[in-house]
């Protein structure tokens, strides 16, 4: 079985990809092209997940090609520890300790402290696109990129005129890693990088200097470690904020992008949640089993490990293809189907599973779910262009939309009422 992430067939259409992966039996294949073993299925990716003392995250942040010799030199001075997504036992138990403590993770609890942020920077936005009636605007450029890089700045107290940085800096370390960059840009690409993390050390090392703890993530996680290199370094707290600025926010702006996509490319979609904003929560559920803002991810293995009747052998680069696992027949009824009444979307594996479960799942529901609502109500014509077509940008973990056209317009919404859905036929996977 071949896979190519980078191919115009897989980025445009992915879904039809993985039926045909699905259909290989097994759900484990070795892809010599890539070097990598593609695991697919529900239980396969779920076990991988779940499992971090056979599928290790050590090379989790370790680019898929060979990087230029210039690049790697660059990189090498990047010496950011592992504390999230790259780290395991026993780092990861004690950082994520530290996160649980410091970051709010369920529904209460981030809709108190986060709730009040959200709102205003969802309203500004929407304010913003609303004083445009009959303008053509880029969905993904003035809204769903741009509001979750504002919440999380105002979360760990960065500077917002700091915002362009910082979304090129994201941008650039997403494409460096998971991408297929040219050799120059490689080389350009990793200054950048380096740059955005001795940005993170001095934003870090500014508020410790500064001797006042805050309500600001940095403060808050300053204020944990209280001095105990033990509870985490001051290299640790850096680092966590270096992996927070990009993961904080490009998962929640490609859940939000995804998600105005399924909408607006059905009208009788958009308009039921105008009429009924009640149906939003299951709605971003479904979007995120059908349309995953990461659709893979990487692992290695730390021992010999057989999955189904397939056995992968130690020190072996794998790819979970949550996208696929979200689509298994085996657990999904008619998979291919967005159906937000389905009694099986909470299934789906695009949070993670098990001791790396994102940290920032109730807080991405909250300011999507918050997004929609607002923009539904201020904005109830809201429609794609015409001319609208998918494209995605090249990449091995995430899907995101380049850009989202759409029209502004206040008036009703269209489609007939109570048609939320059209034939699965008609609107393409993604």
């Amino acid at each position: 079985m071949r896979l190519n992430p980078f191919d115009e067939q897989y980025l445009t259409d992915p879904a039809g990809v993985w039926r045909r992966v699905l259909d290989e039996p097994g759900g484990v294949h070795h892809d010599p092209d890539l070097g990598l073993w593609l695991i697919s299925s529900h239980a396969h990716v779920r076990r991988a997940l779940a499992d971090p003392a056979t599928f290790g995250n050590a090379l989790t942040l370790v680019p898929l090609y060979d990087v230029r010799p210039e690049a790697l030199q660059v990189i090498m001075q990047i010496d950011a520890p592992p504390t999230t997504a790259a780290a395991d036992p026993p780092v990861h138990p004690r950082t994520r300790r530290a996160l649980r403590a410091t970051f709010a993770n369920t529904p209460d609890r981030v809709d108190q402290r986060y709730g009040p942020i959200v709102r205003r920077r969802v309203d500004e936005l929407v304010s913003r696109l609303a004083a445009r009636p009959g303008e053509r605007v880029d969905l993904v450029a003035e809204f769903t990129t741009e509001l979750p890089l504002l919440v999380l700045l105002d979360l760990l107290g960065v500077p917002e005129e700091d915002i362009g940085r910082v979304r090129d800096w994201a941008d650039g370390q997403i494409a460096l890693i998971w991408g297929r960059p040219e050799p120059a840009e490689q080389v350009r690409l990793a200054r950048s990088l380096l740059e955005f993390w001795h940005y993170c050390q001095r934003l870090v090392r500014a508020r410790l200097d500064d001797g006042r703890h805050g309500e600001d993530y940095v403060s808050l996680a300053l204020a944990y470690r209280d001095g105990d290199d033990s509870r985490l370094t001051v290299t640790e707290v850096a680092s966590i904020v270096f992996n927070l600025l990009v993961a904080g926010h490009e998962t929640t702006a490609g859940l939000l992008a995804h998600a105005l996509d399924q909408a607006l490319s059905v009208p009788g979609r958009w308009r039921a949640m105008v009429e009924d904003p009640g149906r939003i929560p299951a709605f971003l559920t479904e979007t995120l089993r059908y349309a995953p803002a990461i659709d893979g991810w990487l692992r290695v293995t730390r021992r010999e490990v057989t999955l189904g009747a397939v056995t992968i052998p130690a020190g072996s680069r794998c790819l979970l293809l949550i996208g696929a696992a979200n689509r298994d027949p085996a657990v999904f009824a008619h998979p291919d189907r967005f159906d937000p009444d389905r009694p099986d979307a909470s299934d789906h594996l695009s949070f993670g599973h098990g001791p790396h479960f994102c940290i920032g799942a109730a807080l991405a529901r909250l300011e999507a779910g918050i997004a929609l609502a607002r923009l539904a109500a201020a904005i109830p014509g809201l429609r794609l262009t015409p001319d609208h077509r998918r494209s995605y940008k090249p990449n091995v973990a995430f899907r995101a939309h380049r850009e989202l056209p759409a029209i502004v317009d206040i008036g009703r919404p269209p489609g007939p009422a109570g048609a939320p859905d059209a034939d699965p036929a008609e609107v393409p996977a993604r």
